[in-house]
């Protein structure tokens, strides 16, 4: 039986990020990854040359700094960099038409002349104005501060002065961001577009998602000179440096460890019982970066009140997705061409079934993914394909596969308004189901993530009422995407390491 300080269960980015940081403060770390990769729903894996992205494929904040995203504060925290390709434009393919638009106020404000007049931009630039302190409010503690106990006084209070001037505007970040918009947005193609961006970043629509997400959007996204990135090598990149930073200073990395249950003594977490049957025991602490619906299913029966268990299992969820992943000749394809593309059928309901698409062509800006000649493309609906469709079905009938063609054929037909011709270029192709979903990444009914409206609930941070068991990833803070689960992992680390080491790293990496 082997022992260590802490154990994370799971290597998503939430994991990792936790994991890192704590072996940079000195705690002698194990992560246990059930697949076979590391990463989660961030990894990528290669097949016959073509490198795919499992999920992610919107980054911004990691090529510049100072930058807000927590992400690159992890990054800078335990002393790894992520090259990046950079790039302002993604393609829009919309009811009102087609489009290419940028990152940045400006541009955007052409779109929305053009397809909506003056009254329009008004509107937009009034928004702005809205915005501005509150996305202020939004990074005015930094998220590498946050810890879940006493401590947070010394690390939290040096940031409150800061804080003070925007206690009006913080009041606000605590709702749902539809009540921002309410007297300041008319326009329907306005408050459809922030639905749809509302719905890229937590699953939900306007008036379920949390105004500090959209606050900290906008504090990215519509900034001068803002640029996004792409990780030169995909989103493993970002795993592979977290890796790096985790085992540059000792800890370990356990892939193909499946978690069958956590250990419990005496009323406290002590360890992980492994499938193969090995134990790992943990002096200090567990950390479940698992989903809250598969974290409670790695709980001895009895170590948690039934209440806390029926809560927790109560837990509204995202649906799940679809994915499309293509091999494709690139002969005479324009160079020029946006690398993302956002679909959307109908503004009727965004989070709809089948509504949104989301297209990504990363070899246009990075080479190195797909043969030469080549180019890699993955499609997927986020969060939006319902599990029930595919609940209990045999992966090996011809059901399946037929339903898997019939529910790809909306992705195919979305890539198909960017590249007409795609399917006759095809030269490998690979399609994911909610089943593929929870299969590979152990995903309860494959989903994307809670689903906690704004202003219903609260998601529950690090803390649970079983002693030395803490979590981490999207179950935990507001968000769904790469910096919401980079926060997690840095509170979960920060709530076990000493004060004067987490002050030390705020001064490294953020005053």
């Amino acid at each position: 039986m082997s022992q260590t300080d802490v154990i994370v269960i799971g290597s998503g980015i939430g994991g990792l990020t936790s994991a890192a940081l704590l072996a940079n403060y000195g705690f002698d770390v194990i992560v246990c990854e059930s697949h076979s990769i590391p990463g989660g729903a961030a990894h990528s894996f290669e097949y016959q040359g073509f490198k795919f992205d499992s999920g992610p494929s919107l980054h911004s904040g990691l090529s510049y700094r100072p930058s807000t995203n927590p992400l690159a504060q992890v990054l800078d925290a335990i002393g790894e960099e992520v090259p990046c390709v950079t790039y302002d434009t993604w393609g829009c393919c919309l009811p009102e038409g087609d489009f290419d638009t940028s990152v940045g106020a400006d541009q955007f404000c052409d779109v929305l002349q053009s397809l909506r007049g003056d009254n329009a931009v008004a509107e937009w630039r009034k928004l702005q104005e809205v915005m501005a302190p509150l996305a202020e409010a939004a990074i005015a503690i930094p998220p590498a501060s946050l810890r879940f106990d006493l401590g947070a006084i010394m690390t939290m209070g040096q940031f409150l002065p800061t804080m003070a001037k925007h206690i009006f505007n913080v009041a606000q970040l605590t709702g749902a961001f539809s009540q921002i918009i309410e007297g300041v947005v008319t326009d329907p193609f306005i408050r459809n577009w922030l639905d749809l961006l509302c719905f890229l970043l937590s699953g939900l629509p306007a008036n379920g998602t949390s105004a500090a997400e959209v606050a900290f959007m906008f504090a990215e996204w519509y900034k001068p000179g803002v640029v996004l990135d792409y990780p030169i090598g995909g989103s493993g990149a970002i795993v592979d440096a977290l890796v790096r930073g985790l085992q540059r200073h000792s800890g370990q990395l356990m892939l193909n460890a499946h978690v069958e249950q956590v250990v419990v003594k005496g009323g406290r977490a002590v360890g992980v019982l492994l499938r193969n049957g090995e134990e790992i025991r943990a002096k200090q602490a567990v950390i479940s970066n698992a989903s809250v619906w598969d974290t409670l299913k790695l709980l001895p029966e009895g170590t948690v009140s039934n209440s806390f268990q029926e809560e927790r299992q109560a837990t509204p969820e995202c649906n799940s997705f679809m994915h499309l992943h293509l091999g494709i000749d690139a002969t005479d394809i324009k160079p020029d061409l946006a690398c993302h593309h956002i679909i959307v059928n109908h503004w009727d309901q965004i989070d709809a079934p089948q509504n949104v698409v989301l297209v990504s062509i990363p070899s246009l800006i990075d080479s190195t993914v797909a043969p030469p000649g080549k180019h890699v493309i993955h499609v997927y609906t986020p969060g939006n394909e319902p599990y029930q469709l595919w609940q209990g079905m045999d992966r090996k009938i011809q059901e399946y596969v037929q339903q898997k063609e019939q529910r790809a054929e909306v992705m195919w037909q979305g890539l198909e308004r960017i590249i007409p011709d795609v399917r006759s270029r095809c030269e490998v192709k690979l399609v994911g189901t909610p089943i593929t979903h929870e299969r590979f990444l152990r995903r309860h009914r494959g989903s994307y993530g809670p689903a906690i409206r704004a202003g219903e609930g609260l998601f529950p941070g690090p803390n649970t009422p079983l002693p030395g068991l803490l979590c981490c990833g999207d179950s935990t803070f507001p968000g769904i995407g790469l910096p919401a689960v980079a926060v997690s992992g840095m509170i979960a680390a920060n709530t076990l390491a000493p004060v004067w080491k987490h002050r030390e790293m705020l001064e490294r990496t953020v005053i």
